[in-house]
């Protein structure tokens, strides 16, 4: 084994283990549209730690601003399907999810442009799916490998993998159209101790910030 397919294998654990040792937050979320039809751009977002079943406050946020920046064109916005408990394994469950989606859009509707995002534990999954091509400690369902061509973008807030030093932004596949955001001190995704900085990502500019951003690659 490579020591690049090592480190990928130890994502899932990584993630776990990062997650397990920082302080997440409960937050007001807003339930998204759901996707009907082939849209021509389809959002994905998972949703951080113990935040209510929908994309979270941080993914509202950043939806609602990406909405300002398409012009005409249709989007749809699909809420990842997971517990967001404090069994950070669980985030596995939502990457099966995310992925059977992913995979139903490109089959379905293979003009639309997907967008990937998500906040603390909802980033994780993000990583999950873009980073690990085989099966490993409960996820099971990889993207297969057309599946790059069809992502736009990929936007992610307080990613905790950031932390053990790989953002998206370093990917050999998504990094050139991913934002990785994280706020200085922020803990889930720096060594720092500023509980507060996790919990702006909705309302310090990030989310506009990553809607520029993804809006130009669409």
């Amino acid at each position: 084994m490579t020591s690049t397919a090592a480190s990928k294998r130890f994502l899932l654990a990584a993630t776990a283990a990062v997650l397990a040792a920082v302080f997440a937050l409960v937050s007001p979320a807003t339930l998204p549209t759901a996707a009907a039809g082939c849209n021509d751009v389809q959002v994905v977002f998972a949703r951080g730690t113990d935040e209510p079943v929908g994309i979270g406050r941080v993914g509202q946020a950043f939806v609602n601003s990406l909405r300002g920046k398409i012009g005409n064109r249709s989007m749809g916005v699909y809420a990842v399907n997971y517990p967001a408990s404090y069994d950070f394994l669980a985030a596995a469950d939502g990457a099966n999810d995310a992925s059977a989606f992913i995979q139903g859009v490109v089959n379905d509707c293979p003009n639309t442009r997907l967008v990937l995002g998500g906040y603390s534990q909802g980033a994780a999954i993000i990583d999950i799916i873009t980073a690990v091509p085989f099966p490993a400690i409960g996820f099971n369902n990889p993207l297969p490998p057309n599946v790059p061509d069809h992502v736009a973008a990929v936007a992610v807030f307080g990613n905790p993998t950031a932390k053990v030093g790989l953002p998206l932004t370093t990917s050999a596949v998504y990094g050139g159209r991913a934002i990785d955001l994280c706020n200085d001190g922020d803990p889930v995704c720096t060594s720092g101790d500023n509980i507060p900085a996790h919990r702006v990502y909705n309302s310090d500019g990030s989310a506009t910030r990553a809607a520029s951003f993804v809006a130009g690659l669409l």
